[in-house]
């Protein structure tokens, strides 16, 4: 049977994660180490586990409101209005959703309409391109450069903009470079999204994990609350990957229209791993300092090897990734990849996997033990010495 026949076009045009393509490859390499997946190696601190499991003794297996627990999302209203002095109504303003990856595609579902165009900075996050096709926009790739330390410019994505611009996604610190934006430059990309009226998807899952210097929230720019949708979660910062908790947060006129896509959608989040998210918000700050401090070890030595390896990499800022340039060797970014897995047993994935402007780049995340790290970094060394 044919099934070309049925399934959508928009879905047949999206490619397979080329992430996942490489993290599926080592399974094939025994021995491998992998740097493929932003997973934390941490597994969920215990008293947050222990919240999940007391709800579930306690018999909370029920649906929770679409939106999610009341006291949940009063606690993330706490946290935002502590940590970036921003406020949002528990009641009306904030959604937990399915991770922070749903809160992205509702929120484009809810936006976007055939041909619009959605601007997506490139290197960045590899879902924002599928799930602008699958909702009918057209993604405009803007570029972004290592001189500029992977920052979004202001004067580069004013020239990207056309009359069906209508939203920007604004993905900092950023999967998989590692940079950050200054207040300043945030401030240059709020006078761009006001002369053009767009509204911006601020996807700032990792913005507890900064080195060095302060996370500004985007919607925290002046002006910008009233056109920002504010994504994060609690996979990254409290290494809950798999409980697949996130939230928007966004002024309540587009917080009740997304509230719609999403409880057609996934009707709620799992009951019990709320209870899990109010514990981590409540009592979660220590465990999030903790392994901060060991991601800024891993960061600094894994950034400091592969410059003494010969290979240009900027440094990166947040989240819990290096971006090397591997043009000095002459291999493409897939070669690169490739090779290293099949002779090295290392993975990476190659730059491309996060657009075009990634090409000559992979990426590697020190989400992984310092052990691993530090066997990885031999690896590398002798590859990169005989190719």
């Amino acid at each position: 049977m044919d099934y070309n026949r049925y399934v959508a076009k928009r879905v047949k045009s999206v490619e397979i994660s080329t992430i996942r393509y490489f993290f599926n490859m080592v399974n094939q390499v025994k021995g491998a180490i992998s740097l493929c997946i932003g997973e934390p190696d941490f597994t969920t601190p215990g008293h947050i586990n222990e919240a999940a499991v007391k709800a579930l003794n306690e018999g909370k297996t029920f649906y929770t409101p679409n939106a999610g627990l009341l006291e949940l999302r009063q606690e993330i209203s706490k946290y935002m209005n502590r940590r970036f002095a921003l406020e949002y109504k528990p009641e009306t303003e904030i959604i937990v959703t399915i991770g922070a990856s749903e809160a992205i595609e509702v929120a484009i579902r809810t936006l976007i309409e055939s041909g619009d165009e959605v601007l997506i900075p490139q290197p960045s996050f590899v879902a924002y391109t599928p799930c602008t096709i699958l909702a009918g926009g057209k993604p405009v790739f803007v570029p972004t450069y290592m001189e500029d330390d992977f920052a979004l410019r202001a004067d580069i994505l004013e020239k990207y903009i056309t009359p069906k611009s209508k939203l920007l996604v604004l993905p900092y610190p950023n999967n998989p470079t590692g940079a950050i934006m200054s207040r300043r430059q945030l401030e240059d990309i709020a006078q761009v999204i006001k002369k053009h009226d767009l509204i911006v998807i601020s996807d700032e899952i990792y913005w507890d994990l900064t080195y060095g210097v302060e996370h500004t929230a985007f919607a925290s720019i002046s002006g910008m609350r009233e056109r920002t949708i504010t994504v994060s979660g609690f996979s990254k910062s409290y290494a809950m990957t798999g409980w697949r908790l996130g939230y928007i947060a966004a002024p309540e006129g587009l917080a009740q229209e997304i509230l719609k896509v999403h409880q057609y959608s996934v009707t709620c989040a799992a009951t019990m791993g709320q209870y899990a998210a109010i514990e981590a918000l409540k009592n979660g700050d220590e465990d999030i300092a903790r392994m901060r401090d060991e991601y800024n070890k891993r960061r600094i030595f894994l950034l400091e090897s592969l410059r003494d390896m010969g290979l240009e990499c900027f440094e990166p800022r947040g989240a819990f990734y290096v971006f090397p340039s591997i043009k000095n060797t002459g291999l493409s970014s897939e070669e690169f990849a490739e090779r290293l897995l099949r002779e090295a047993k290392v993975a990476v994935v190659p730059g491309t996997a996060f657009g075009e402007n990634g090409r000559g780049f992979v990426r590697m995340a020190y989400a992984t033990s310092m052990e691993n790290l530090e066997e990885a970094v031999r690896r590398i060394r002798t590859f990169i010495a005989r190719v």
